[in-house]
């Protein structure tokens, strides 16, 4: 053969399948996520009542394990020369590509709320004593809240449609593959609500990385999740009564 030649490059080595990272980054990643889930569904029946201050530590202490979790991310994509924009699934261009994106965020709320709600039923799902012992009481709670919100919103998506769903799809060689596993791992990642609600929120997790999917981009996703979160903790207190 001539050695000037480029040799063929597999069809199934396109961007969409190459990993983003290392995979002892993402096995670390699984291992500590799914630590946490496992200690939080052991302690989800010790959860007491609301206790004084005890809100603002716990919401300061997840805001500051989501961003911690997002860096680890951005130190595993850089072993490969990826950037957090990449994940992200690039930068908006115009103020029209803010405002198509918050209307798709509506209409996928709007939809999802609707399949969850089936879900829901089906499963006989209800919110958990756990669940309601962490919902905000008072103005400088759900300040915290909605900065825990729009630190979940950014992160979780960018972990999980922007890393996980790249990397599952690189591991299966499918996209189906990597939208699948991301969400079986989200919805396991929230093991102090309950297997019930985790099986509501991994399908929750699965119409998330459709959206990416389908958008080539995490940003309507970030918008979905972090109002989701924003208007459950506000309104919370009040529709679980």
């Amino acid at each position: 053969m001539d050695s000037s030649q480029t040799p063929a490059i597999p069809a199934h080595s396109g961007p969409e399948f190459r990993a983003v990272a290392p995979a002892w980054h993402t096995i670390v990643l699984l291992i500590v996520l799914m630590s946490f889930s496992a200690l939080g569904l052991v302690f989800a029946d010790r959860v007491g009542t609301h206790r004084p201050r005890g809100h603002i530590i716990q919401y300061a202490v997840t805001i500051a394990f989501e961003w911690a979790l997002a860096a680890f991310v951005w130190f595993g994509v850089r072993r490969r020369g990826v950037s957090i924009a990449e994940l992200v699934g690039g930068r908006w261009s115009s103020f029209m590509d803010v405002l198509r994106d918050l209307g798709i965020t509506i209409g996928f709320l709007i939809v999802a709320g609707i399949v969850l709600q089936l879900v829901a039923h089906l499963l006989k799902a209800a919110p958990t004593r756990a669940l309601k012992a962490i919902l905000p009481s008072g103005t400088t709670e759900m300040i915290l809240w909605v900065a825990m919100s729009l630190s979940a919103g950014f992160c979780e998506e960018l972990i999980f449609r922007g890393y996980f769903q790249r990397q599952f799809a690189a591991l299966t060689r499918s996209a189906a593959g990597g939208i699948l596993l991301q969400g079986i791992f989200f919805g396991a990642a929230h093991g102090y609500q309950g297997w019930r609600l985790m099986t509501v929120i991994a399908v929750f997790g699965i119409m998330f990385g459709l959206l990416a999917e389908w958008r080539h981009s995490t940003r309507p996703g970030m918008f979905a999740h972090a109002l989701q979160d924003t208007l459950g903790g506000l309104l919370g207190r009040r529709l679980m009564r």
